[in-house]
């Protein structure tokens, strides 16, 4: 059966692809700093099933360390297409039809995802759309050598040059994802949910609709990531409070409880991916610049979900 079993080691030689860019990339003086960090991602997907929780543990922080001591870099190669007149004329011929292969990805991850669901003795169910998604890719990328015709490295030196771009924040979403699950097991929405017990008039349905709201927005501008701060707030107040005590609809109170936490991923640099990344990327002058454009859509959309969890989740 196709399943994580197949996509994880893809990936994996995706990674080791740019592992390989980034040695033969001599711009770039922290070239081995990159091409070691992508090699760890590689091997973390490629045999993390067999190295066991203490070379997983090994090898997150070897990319720690190599992320902290600030080894990973990026060349001065722009790009390894042709020159600014070329790429011009190349983009006025083909037009819009550029978008194709990018294009041709989500729709065979959706309608793959269809499809899949329906053959459970070749495609595992659940992992339909991340193995719908990888033959997405696989058929952009055949796509794109048929029709652009580019030397066979240039997408794999494309795609490190934009993962050297990003950096390290590429994996801090996992690593926070992470993090939340460890915060969960160690009891920590325990201790919150006594807290807000405490903090709330007893028998107060607003009370607790507020304080998981807010409470996932203040998490995730905490941790980064929305994914992180779900299963603190679940376990404090989520389930035992808005589901068992007052009868909620789980899904209403999951669904857009994980809309009022990526509420706060708008507001805090700790998502770096998505707010400093972007900044860094466009040369912005004010690095918090994409954080300030969006507090005024996150905090009104924050007050938003609040009303929806009242009046959906209860009804």
């Amino acid at each position: 059966m196709i399943g994580l079993n197949a996509v994880y080691p893809f990936a994996g030689f995706i990674f080791l692809a740019f592992a390989t860019s980034a040695l033969r990339d001599r711009t770039n003086p922290k070239r081995i700093g990159n091409a070691v960090f992508y090699a760890l991602i590689a091997l973390s997907l490629i045999a993390g099933d067999r190295l066991g929780d203490l070379g997983n543990g090994l090898l997150v922080l070897g990319l720690v360390a190599i992320a902290g001591l600030g080894r990973i870099g990026r060349g001065a190669g722009a790009t390894t297409s042709p020159s600014p007149s070329e790429r011009a004329a190349e983009a006025a011929s083909r037009r819009n039809r550029l978008f194709l292969p990018a294009l041709l990805i989500p729709a065979t991850a959706l309608g793959g995802t269809l499809l899949f669901k329906q053959m459970p003795a070749i495609v595992d169910p659940k992992q339909a759309t991340l193995v719908a998604l990888s033959c997405g890719v696989l058929l952009a990328l055949g796509l794109a050598y048929i029709w652009l015709n580019p030397r066979l490295a240039t997408p794999f030196d494309e795609g490190r040059r934009l993962m050297d771009g990003v950096g390290w924040a590429a994996l801090l979403p996992q690593m926070l994802a992470s993090l939340g699950a460890v915060f969960a097991l160690a009891g920590v929405g325990d201790v919150v949910g006594g807290l807000v017990t405490h903090l709330i008039p007893e028998g107060s349905l607003i009370g607790a609709v507020l304080a998981y709201a807010i409470g996932m927005a203040l998490f995730t501008m905490v941790m980064g990531n929305a994914f992180a701060a779900f299963p603190v707030m679940a376990a404090a107040i989520g389930i035992p409070i808005l589901i068992r005590q007052a009868g909620g609809d789980p899904a209403v109170i999951a669904a857009i409880g994980m809309l009022a936490g990526f509420c706060g991923t708008l507001m805090t640099p700790m998502a770096a991916n998505f707010n400093l990344v972007p900044a860094a990327l466009l040369d912005l002058r004010d690095r918090y610049g994409v954080i300030r454009a969006q507090i005024p859509t996150a905090l009104p959309l924050l007050g938003v979900n609040i009303l929806l969890i009242y009046w959906l989740a209860f009804r």
